[in-house]
């Protein structure tokens, strides 16, 4: 082996600074949000005209990104007597002691003040009072309501399913019309399927907290299954409005057709047998369901 291919330790302020970033990085949910962005910039493409302005749309994604890592870094600063009772989230910095609430508060609040100053310059200001819409209902009311009432779950999927909007009313286009509504409703029925199956596959751990998620109310998860199914069956007509509208052709519809169902059997499937590998596969399912939607929606734009 060569002397410099050695582990030397490195300088301790060199690795400090990692792993402050990395802390940084928990906070933002950077991972989780690349979502966020992902959709915010179909709504831009779906919405945009035939010459798409890079810097504009670029920008949009940005500052949403940096809106969404904000609320996410209030949500972990709100929650953080919680998360220190949870298993999958203890280790969050500020849940356990390696990053202060003020610090956390001053991140979060510099995130999402940059965030929305990029996007009201990059773009305008109606997308900027989108996304403020968005940081506000998640941080200021989906939160908290999480303490109080398993409805959070159907409350939280409002600002989940804004992002299209902002990158919709980035492009220029008019959100008084139904085609960026009908985005704005896939987003919400699907995040309702995707969070019941983690919520089952976590409900010790949101009992030990003392979160009234729907699987910690309804322990045998017989209602559950039955909300999972009837979430997943809802989003199937919604899922090919695109195409009645004129958005997309006849290829996406199709796709979107094959996708629900299969999405649905998983659903039902959950719902007669609830099982942790079960909820898993519905989990699983809905990540790959809705890229491959999107790619298909912007594909036969």
């Amino acid at each position: 082996m060569k002397s410099d291919a050695l582990p030397y330790p490195e300088p301790g302020g060199r690795a400090q600074s990692r792993s402050r970033l990395a802390d940084v990085l928990i906070l933002a949910k950077v991972r989780v949000n690349a979502l966020v962005v992902a959709t915010t910039g179909g709504g831009y493409y779906m919405a945009a005209p035939a010459t798409i302005d890079p810097v504009s749309i670029g920008l949009t994604c940005v500052g949403t990104a940096l809106v969404a890592s904000g609320a996410a870094a209030i949500n972990q600063v709100s929650e953080h007597d919680l998360d220190k009772l949870m298993d999958r989230t203890r280790m969050r910095p500020v849940a356990d002691g390696r990053m202060s609430r003020s610090e956390g508060s001053i991140i979060a609040a510099g995130l999402s003040l940059a965030g929305l100053l990029i996007i009201w310059l990059g773009s305008n200001a109606t997308a900027m009072l989108v996304a403020l819409a968005t940081l506000i209902s998640y941080a200021a009311i989906y939160t908290p309501l999480k303490r109080r009432t398993s409805l959070a779950t159907v409350v939280g999927a409002v600002p989940g399913a804004l992002p299209p909007l902002i990158g919709w009313a980035a492009a220029g286009a008019s959100l008084a019309t139904l085609a960026p509504w009908t985005l704005f409703l896939i987003m919400f029925l699907w995040q309702l399927p995707h969070f019941l199956a983690i919520a089952w596959i976590y409900r010790e751990d949101y009992a030990r907290a003392g979160m009234p998620m729907l699987p910690v109310i309804d322990r045998h998860g017989a209602f559950t299954g039955r909300q999972a199914v009837l979430w997943a069956g809802t989003i199937i007509p919604f899922s090919v409005m695109p195409t009645s509208l004129g958005m997309t052709g006849q290829v996406y519809a199709i796709g979107a057709l094959v996708l629900g169902i299969a999405q649905f059997a998983l659903a039902v499937r959950f719902a007669l047998k609830r099982t942790e590998a079960n909820a898993r596969l519905l989990f699983y399912a809905s990540i790959i369901y809705l890229p491959l939607l999107w790619i298909l929606m912007c594909a036969g734009r």
